[in-house]
C-alpha cells in the first residue's frame, strides 16, 4: 500500500509543474523548500514595503539595466548579470517562474525567469512586486508543448512563431529579493 500511495504522489507532484529549466530537471533540496517557504528578510525599500529574499544572497554588483539586456541579449548571452524589474506574472501552481518588465504597463517588454537547479521559488501572489535578482541570460527557441505549457499556467509568450515555437529571453536566477 505504501508504495502504491508514493508513485501516486510522485506522479502528482510531477505532474503539477514541469518548467524547470532543460539543463535541471530536479527537485528543490530540502534546504532550498526551507528557504522557499520561509524567506528571510532583507532591507525594505520604502517605508510600509517589504522586501524577502529567496535562493543565494545577491552579491554586490551594479545592475545592468533590464532594457539594455531585453534589447541587444546575444551581448549578453551565457553571462551573469544583475537587472531589476516589475514582476508581471507568476507561475500559477509553484511559483516556479515569472516575468519580469520594464515597467508595470501591459506593453512593457519582459523576460521570464526561472530558478537555477529549479532549487528555490517565489509566492504565488510574486506579480506587483519589484524584482532584483542576479543570474545567468539565456536566448532560448522553446518548443510548441513548452509555450502551451507556460500559457496554460498563465503565461503570455511573446515573439510566437507560426509553428507555435517562440524566441525568449530568459533569466536563470540564482537569488531573488522582492519588494511589494
Amino acid at each position: 500500500m505504501r508504495i502504491v500511495v508514493s508513485v501516486v504522489l510522485l506522479a502528482a507532484a510531477a505532474a503539477a509543474c514541469e518548467t524547470a529549466t532543460p539543463s535541471s530537471g530536479s527537485a528543490p533540496t530540502p534546504a532550498a523548500e526551507t528557504a522557499r517557504a520561509a524567506p528571510t528578510p532583507a532591507a525594505s525599500a520604502a517605508p510600509g514595503r517589504t522586501t524577502k529574499a529567496y535562493g543565494a544572497p545577491l552579491r554586490q554588483a551594479a545592475p545592468a539595466a533590464l532594457t539594455e539586456v531585453l534589447t541587444k541579449p546575444d551581448g549578453f548571452e551565457g553571462k551573469e548579470v544583475t537587472v531589476e524589474g516589475e514582476v508581471r506574472r507568476a507561475c500559477s501552481k509553484k511559483g516556479c517562474w515569472m516575468e519580469i518588465a520594464e515597467s508595470s504597463a501591459a506593453d512593457a517588454r519582459g523576460a521570464r525567469v526561472t530558478f537555477k537547479d529549479y532549487g528555490f521559488f517565489v509566492p504565488l501572489d510574486s506579480a506587483g512586486a519589484h524584482a532584483k535578482l542576479q543570474g545567468v541570460v539565456n536566448v532560448a527557441l522553446m518548443k510548441k508543448g513548452h509555450v502551451e505549457h507556460l500559457e496554460e499556467e498563465g503565461a503570455k509568450v511573446a515573439n510566437k512563431n507560426p509553428d507555435g515555437t517562440a524566441k525568449e529571453v530568459q533569466f536563470v536566477a540564482s537569488g531573488v529579493e522582492l519588494t511589494k
